[in-house]
């Protein structure tokens, strides 16, 4: 498999194509990554150095991988957090010319946008680029509950109504939602669960949930999920092989006392996933 990843890129910690790229290799995949940003550090730290890379500059990078002719061998095109108009822009292009090389590949789509302790954290205009151009295009889309609430213009928080709005999603373009921080006000204490939603049904699966807060995880989650669901096409399987190895990650970062994802040193559960969550059909 062959993935086109367009994400972010820090030197210190893992965010963006930092975090996905590694677990991805670990576990087979092949993947391009194309970088939008090239910051010292995430931006959560409140100050970072480095370059947000200009659109017409990571167009030609793409441009360049074309020019090699390795469209034709692209499996699927994947993008995270956007942190300009234009880079939403430079995504719909290459999508449209990956999928004129191979009708078979996908486009996978983290809708970043906040969530719902922080609320909006991009540019005002990216939500509504998202909505009106991005996900309309995509094939999946990995949003947490917050964002699938901004993008279907509801307030999904239990599992029937999550449902509605996933498929409220999916009426936009993707065939396959994956929703993550799913909470609900009838589910266990201190636990989250995440669900997918696809064409054959939906499937949610419930861990305990960790005292952290961890920039990165979702990026893990999105990458994890994609490649998982493409290569075996069963939602099932892909939501108990991530949960899976994002809730060892967690742990191994949680026990580690680091702020940073312990990516490397818990590279085992990427490529032996511990299975040790019920995953559960909703639909």
């Amino acid at each position: 498999m062959k993935i086109l990843s367009i994400q972010s890129a820090v030197a210190f910690g893992h965010v963006g194509n930092s975090a996905a790229v590694f677990p991805l290799q670990r576990i087979g995949v092949e993947v391009l990554p194309v970088y939008t940003v090239n910051f010292s550090n995430h931006t959560g730290y409140g100050a970072w150095r480095g370059p947000m890379i200009d659109p017409n500059d990571v167009s030609e990078v793409i441009a360049g991988i074309e020019d090699r002719g390795v469209f034709p061998q692209i499996d699927v095109i994947l993008s995270g957090y956007q942190g300009g108009e234009g880079i939403g822009d430079v995504i719909i292009d290459t999508v449209a010319r990956v999928k004129a090389a191979n009708p078979n590949a996908i486009y996978a789509c983290d809708p970043v946008m906040g969530n719902a302790k922080s609320g909006c954290f991009v540019a005002p205009a990216i939500p509504i680029l998202l909505r009106e151009r991005v996900v309309p295009v995509a094939d999946i889309i990995t949003p947490n509950q917050f964002e699938l609430g901004f993008l279907t213009e509801t307030d999904p928080d239990t599992i029937e109504s999550t449902l509605a709005s996933a498929d409220l999603a999916r009426a936009m373009g993707p065939s396959t939602v994956l929703v993550t921080s799913v909470e609900r006000p009838d589910a266990e204490a201190d636990t989250i669960e995440m669900m997918a939603v696809t064409d054959a049904g939906a499937w949610i699966v419930q861990t305990p949930r960790l005292p952290m807060k961890a920039n990165g995880s979702g990026d893990v989650t999105a990458a994890l999920f994609t490649a998982h669901f493409t290569r075996s096409g069963d939602a099932a399987d892909a939501l108990a092989r991530t949960a899976s190895s994002v809730f060892d990650l967690l742990t191994k970062t949680l026990e580690s006392g680091e702020r940073e994802l312990q990516l490397v040193e818990s590279q085992e559960f990427y490529a032996n996933p511990q299975m040790q969550f019920t995953v559960r059909q909703v639909r």
